[in-house]
């Protein structure tokens, strides 16, 4: 008769592949680990213990992911929407504290990647079409308007 695998073992060893990948949140590791059939009584003591070993930090996590969306070309309302799915409710100090100056520069990247920096001043179409671009990737409303008045020097 084959020996049954402990729930926590199997729990434990399912959760520590996912980290080996890349950093979770507490809330995606808990709903990958439900996908996979474990109890939530289980969960919770497989995320306890992972935490208390500093394997699983909500922290560090943050950190990661939200300097990946921004050097990927993303705004802070996007930024701070996806964290909050993940279970993220408080930014990461370095998001907090990047300023409107820092958010325009990004978003003037983002523009000349996607379209140029030609002056579109008057062409109403497409400061709406590269506007909305820029709103999707997440800028707010004024880093968007300073975007757009941006004109290549060359």
């Amino acid at each position: 008769m084959a020996k049954q695998e402990d729930p926590e073992d199997k729990a434990r060893a399912a959760a520590m592949r996912l980290l080996a990948r890349r950093e979770h949140s507490r809330l995606e590791l808990d709903l990958k680990l439900r996908q996979r059939k474990v109890e939530a009584v289980t969960i919770q003591k497989v995320l306890d213990e992972f935490e208390a070993n500093n394997w699983l930090s909500d922290e560090r996590f943050a950190d990661v992911f939200s300097r990946q969306r921004f050097d990927l070309g993303y705004g802070p309302v996007k930024i701070i929407a996806e964290l909050q799915q993940r279970g993220i409710r408080t930014p990461p100090e370095w998001l907090s504290s990047t300023t409107d100056r820092e958010w325009i520069e990004a978003a003037i990247r983002v523009r000349d990647r996607r379209f140029g920096l030609a002056d579109i001043r008057g062409d109403w179409d497409e400061k709406g079409r590269q506007g909305r671009f820029l709103a999707r990737r997440g800028y707010a409303s004024d880093h968007i308007e300073s975007a757009l008045e941006a004109v290549s020097t060359e």
